[in-house]
């Protein structure tokens, strides 16, 4: 039987959506409360959610995958019971927080459904766990709460990511397959985000890591790819990640690209960012320019995916008793850290305190 001690809860946080036409403004004004953006600006931003129905898939997927993780705990004789919080909509993490805390549960672990190193994907999290244990006061002083470590060289992730590749490679015309740019893709981030963390060298390391992977699957050798970026939503003034996608399709067709096959390695769900981003906008964009165009699955609830969240939790629960565990890592750069250290992704706009890590 698999021992998760000394946790006694699993809470999976996430960034939350809306799900239907009355939540999709109050969403935004969370997602971007402190920013003084008008409300009439931020129905033009939410076009796109209102284009779905009003619903972010986002919620579904995280309802899911908590599905998936309960029958992969039962089949391995995991018992963790697992909680759910949100950034920016229900349920809200500090009321998870304050429902572990009710439920008597003592240490938890905390998985983050960003796989990546950076303000946005790791400390902002760290912040709202702070914030919530701030919140929730007396009632939740006696609840610890511990990291995961970022995981986007995992096996578990990387591999699920080189199989859904290969499977929209083979969605293309046999006469373009194999001359398809492998487009990988995430979320834009201002630069003085992604020039103060590892982000853009953790995408670069599971792209490649991809790339290899399908080489060894496909055996075409030296097939063309990029790191590109999408949903970008700052002012023009401050410089973000380049080049957007829709912009890449559109230099790359001009230089006599045939096919690309738009690889989301940025996310482990299709969400929003992938659903809009990439099957709407990126997927007409290439039709306009007459781009053979296909995209890939992101992770979601593929069976290796869930593993891997089992394994991370006994890896971390193994070291916390101090015994000897072996991480699994694909990529050079070495197993990140259970604990940030100081300064890790700082917060640009100000200190916040933040839990799970040295600062």
């Amino acid at each position: 039987m698999s021992s998760a001690s000394p946790y006694d809860a699993l809470l999976l946080l996430s960034f939350g959506g809306p799900e239907g036409p009355d939540d999709v403004v109050p969403f935004l004004e969370n997602v971007t409360r402190g920013r003084g953006i008008p409300k009439e600006r931020l129905v033009e931003v939410g076009a796109h959610y209102f284009r779905f129905g009003g619903v972010s898939p986002i919620n579904g997927q995280c309802r899911a995958l908590i599905a998936a993780l309960e029958r992969d705990f039962a089949e391995h004789g995991l018992s963790l019971p697992i909680y759910w919080g949100n950034r920016n909509w229900e349920p809200y993490v500090a009321d998870a927080v304050a429902r572990m805390a009710a439920d008597g549960v003592r240490r938890a672990l905390v998985f983050v459904t960003s796989a990546y190193s950076s303000y946005s994907g790791c400390r902002q999290y760290r912040e709202d766990l702070a914030a919530a244990m701030a919140a929730g006061g007396d009632a939740v002083a006696g609840l610890r709460l511990d990291r995961v470590r970022a995981y986007f060289d995992h096996p578990g992730f990387v591999e699920p990511m080189v199989r859904s590749t290969v499977q929209a490679l083979g969605r293309l015309d046999e006469s373009v397959r194999d001359e398809a740019e492998l487009v990988f893709v995430t979320h834009s981030l201002p630069l003085v985000m992604a020039d103060s963390s590892p982000y853009v060298t953790q995408h670069e390391a599971v792209a490649e890591l991809v790339a290899l992977g399908v080489e060894r699957v496909t055996g075409v050798a030296d097939r063309p790819r990029s790191l590109t970026y999408c949903s970008r939503s700052g002012p023009p003034s401050q410089p973000w990640l380049e080049p957007d996608i829709g912009d890449h399709l559109r230099e790359r067709a001009a230089q006599g690209l045939a096919a690309a096959v738009a690889v989301p390695i940025g996310f482990i769900s299709d969400h929003m960012e992938v659903v809009y981003d990439l099957d709407t906008e990126a997927a007409e964009t290439a039709a306009e320019l007459g781009l053979s165009f296909a995209r890939a699955a992101t992770v979601g609830v593929d069976p290796d995916f869930v593993a891997a969240i089992r394994d991370l939790v006994l890896e971390r629960a193994t070291r916390e008793r101090g015994e000897h565990s072996e991480p699994k890592v694909l990529s050079a750069l070495g197993t990140m850290p259970d604990v940030c250290s100081a300064g890790c992704c700082p917060n640009v706009r100000g200190h916040r305190p933040a839990l799970c890590g040295m600062d």
